[in-house]
């Protein structure tokens, strides 16, 4: 399988690796990322373990991590497919962005990239994906990458006491490649997936 691909002009995915620590720190330490992590990463060695974890669940073929990069190589955010069912042919989709590259539409175009690669490369037939209802653009996101809404899955998720909403979208190895925006669509908050939506270790 492919580890390293144009998702569009400018905007690459490649499998994540061991220099990528300080650009994993740095992303982390946006407040919104830390509120949603599900393990902390707050330390030079929290990210050695983040990224160890990537590359031990590609190897095992369980999850299929892409860090999301500009022609420079710089980070620009994660796009994942976890929860692999080789019986069904499924996946669950998760990703963030950093706080420098929201409003471009790399959430967006990453998620098209890493549908087709999951279609292709992993053999996937359906792509799951989860928000809370109160981020919107998420929901948009997952709308430009061809993820069809499914249903809601009520107070699914709990922050700081207060319980979400989730919406629930899918995409089909069949269902038409969608149309690449004209312009750039909202990205959303960097964990636009939905942390404990997702499954664990994404």
């Amino acid at each position: 399988m492919r580890d390293h691909l144009e998702a569009s002009p400018g905007l690459w995915l490649r499998r994540w690796s061991e220099g990528d620590a300080r650009a994993v720190l740095t992303a982390f330490a946006d407040p919104l990322m830390r509120e949603q992590a599900r393990d902390p990463v707050a330390s030079p060695r929290d990210a050695e373990h983040w990224l160890t974890g990537q590359d031990e669940r590609w190897r095992a073929g369980t999850a299929f991590a892409f860090a999301v990069v500009d022609e420079g190589d710089t980070v620009l955010g994660h796009v994942a497919v976890s929860a692999i069912d080789r019986r069904h042919s499924t996946g669950w989709v998760s990703y963030w962005t950093t706080r420098a590259a929201r409003g471009g539409g790399v959430a967006s175009g990453a998620c098209r990239s890493l549908a087709r690669w999951a279609f292709g490369d992993a053999g996937l037939y359906r792509l799951e994906l989860g928000h809370r209802v109160n981020n919107p653009a998420s929901c948009r996101v997952a709308g430009a990458a061809g993820f069809a809404v499914e249903g809601l899955q009520r107070q699914k998720l709990e922050y700081d006491g207060v319980r979400h909403d989730v919406e629930t979208h899918a995409r089909l190895a069949t269902d038409p490649e969608p149309e690449t925006p004209a312009g750039p669509a909202t990205d959303p908050e960097p964990a636009g997936a939905g942390r404990p939506a997702r499954p664990p270790a994404t």
